[in-house]
């Protein structure tokens, strides 16, 4: 317990700028005095090797299954399926709606089952979807399968972002999510090569190569989703991998930290507490000013690459080095983020990387720059989006709460996505103006939200600190008190991080 003139010191200051106060967290060495014979780190790892491997793969799996289709239109799709390029776009819209509608149910039916049957379930119906798109043979087969892909993908990516948030502490989740998303580039990368030399498959069993696409990675995913129902985990206070000595150290370190300790049930409360919070309404925004470029870029790369003046084949290959750096960037990022307790200035200073990134394609006609122009987009994207999805869950308290926060902001997020699949028409190729304009919009425009919440978010953590002032309580200074006596996010020792 601090001694009472140290109390200032610790808590959160008036200005603006100072950052969380580190010592309101207990340290590693005081958790180590209380659990002896535990290490921290080495437990840490552990459920990282754990934990994260499962679900960056089935992530994978999920961003390949749904941006495949730009690498199958590049195969022939449209033309055997008797369907021109802006019907095309439609199925791409319909697989948004699908995913948008779909979204907070998912997270409600997580958060009244368990992570191991839902995840692995969701998995196996998409992994079936996919499969199947392989065997479509008309234009309305294209558009049921892609609206049934949407829905059933739809509950993946916020079930994971609340799922890591009951085993990791606040600090510790961004790093973690980014790991995790860092699969969506790595997609990219591996998907354009799939594409690549499985579309030297043409012809086999009277197939085009686009169908064994669809075919082949769809297996992949269903083989998946039947291993991940032994490999994807509950929580701590059950998972099979964890002594009972391990079990408590985990429960004691996230207590001292957030609210997954809590025995908190589903209730409705929680949810209109997410809708009435404008907060949550800002995260949706965040992701909704880059969910349109990043889902364009994913979608219409081997597009945008081909229409520079590269043959289909090269266009495939072509995909993978965008990617690739953004991978790096993405980890690299969210270290530096994990380590100055910082989030909105790397999300805007990736952002204005992939600022530069779609000036050069509006900008410059050589296809060699114009190639150099989707690098720096894709290099600023994935790392700001990164960030951007593991926000809410850093920041919102209350189990029930953080599960629909997680949901609607992927909600309000993808409605930008769904305007996206419309922008990259026939009639503006090769250039894409509207396309490129467009994403290099919604791009500042990120930067403009994102600046709005870092101030709020901060000038709460002022009023909060003078709220503990005045009460004499201390930022989430070991227990944060009885079910009874805590307020989630709205508790004055809650500090949001910025």
């Amino acid at each position: 317990m601090a001694e009472p003139n140290e109390k200032k010191e610790m808590d959160f200051t008036s200005s603006l700028d100072q950052p969380e106060p580190k010592a309101t967290v207990p340290t590693t060495n005081t958790l180590a005095d209380e659990h002896n014979g535990i290490n921290e780190k080495a437990l840490l790892r552990k459920l990282d090797m754990r934990l994260l491997p499962p679900l960056t793969i089935l992530y994978l799996l999920s961003f390949l299954d749904r941006s495949n289709v730009g690498n199958a239109r590049l195969e022939g799709l449209a033309t055997d399926v008797n369907m021109t390029g802006n019907q095309y776009l439609t199925g791409l819209t319909l697989y948004f709606i699908g995913y948008v509608l779909f979204e907070i149910p998912c997270n409600i039916v997580l958060k009244q089952t368990t992570p191991r049957i839902w995840l692995p379930t969701l998995t196996l119906v998409w992994g079936i979807v996919a499969t199947l798109m392989g065997t479509v043979q008309n234009y309305a087969g294209y558009l049921v399968s892609r609206i049934a892909l949407g829905i059933a993908e739809s509950g993946l990516f916020p079930g994971v972002v609340f799922y890591l948030s009951m085993w990791y502490k606040r600090n510790e989740q961004h790093y973690r999510v980014a790991l995790f998303f860092s699969a969506a580039s790595l997609a990219g990368a591996f998907g354009g090569v799939l594409a690549w030399g499985i579309a030297h498959m043409r012809g086999v069993g009277g197939y085009n190569g686009w169908r064994w696409i669809f075919i082949l990675e769809g297996l992949l995913t269903v083989v998946m989703s039947v291993i991940a129902y032994f490999w994807v985990y509950n929580y701590p206070t059950t998972a099979e991998f964890l002594s009972e000595k391990e079990r408590e150290f985990i429960q004691f370190r996230l207590k001292h930290d957030n609210d997954s300790t809590r025995a908190e049930k589903f209730s409705w409360t929680g949810v209109l507490d997410a809708f009435k919070d404008p907060k949550v309404w800002l995260y949706g925004l965040c992701f909704h000013t880059m969910s349109l470029p990043m889902y364009t870029l994913s979608l219409f790369m081997p597009t945008i690459i081909k229409e520079l003046g590269y043959t289909a084949a090269e266009a495939q290959l072509l995909s993978v080095p965008p990617y690739a750096v953004a991978f790096v960037l993405t980890i690299s990022v969210a270290i530096l983020s994990e380590r100055t307790r910082r989030r909105a200035p790397f999300i805007m200073g990736s952002t204005a990387l992939a600022c530069i990134g779609y000036i050069i394609l509006l900008t410059d006609h050589r296809p060699g720059v114009s190639y150099v122009g989707t690098i720096f987009a894709a290099a600023g994207i994935y790392p700001a989006v990164a960030i951007v999805l593991s926000w809410p869950a850093n920041n919102v308290s209350g189990q029930t709460k953080r599960a629909i926060a997680n949901a609607m902001q992927i909600s309000i997020g993808n409605l930008g996505a769904v305007l996206g699949t419309q922008l990259y028409r026939t009639e503006t190729s090769p250039r894409y103006y509207l396309g490129h304009g467009f994403s290099l919009g919604y791009l500042v425009a990120n930067i403009i939200v994102v600046g709005i919440l870092w101030q709020v978010l901060k000038r709460e953590n002022v009023q909060k600190a003078e709220a503990r002032e005045r009460e004499g309580l201390q930022a989430l200074m070991g227990d944060i008190g009885a079910a009874e006596d805590f307020q989630g996010d709205r508790d004055p020792r809650w500090i949001f991080q910025t």
